[in-house]
């Protein structure tokens, strides 16, 4: 009887543990997703941010972006981003059409519905305070 229930006591120490260790995969993917993307400084060039809460903000060199997103594995996935539309010329405005993203190291490459690689972003070094 001792035997069994140190047993039950086991596994369910190890399922806890290892629902913690999962759990805690989800938010340093998203950890790593989170800031900005592109320099929103720049004029006519695309830029992203990434909250925290989960919604997302930015300009595609143009218009400027709102919306939301979501890691689904090492992916992020993006909800409907809305747009302004304004009309400027010579700005290519990709950065509205993108659905999905995936990071590598400090670059963000995003892709479209069709699965097609429409641009990159490079992450922003966070402001150091003064």
């Amino acid at each position: 009887m001792v035997t069994l229930l140190a047993r039950r006591i086991l596994v369910a120490t190890a399922a806890a543990s290892v629902a913690v260790a999962l759990s805690g995969c989800g938010a340093s993917a998203e950890s790593a997703a989170t800031g900005v993307w592109g320099d929103p400084d720049a004029p006519r060039m695309p830029s992203l941010e990434l909250h925290e809460d989960r919604s997302l903000s930015g300009t595609d060199g143009c218009n400027r972006l709102v919306g939301t997103w979501k890691m689904s594995g090492d992916r992020i996935e993006f909800g409907p981003i809305a747009s302004t539309l304004m009309a400027c010329e010579g700005v290519d405005t990709w950065l509205g059409a993108a659905t999905t993203a995936t990071i590598d190291g400090s670059t963000m490459t995003l892709t479209d519905q069709g699965g097609k690689e429409i641009g990159t972003l490079e992450r922003r070094p966070a402001s150091s305070p003064n």
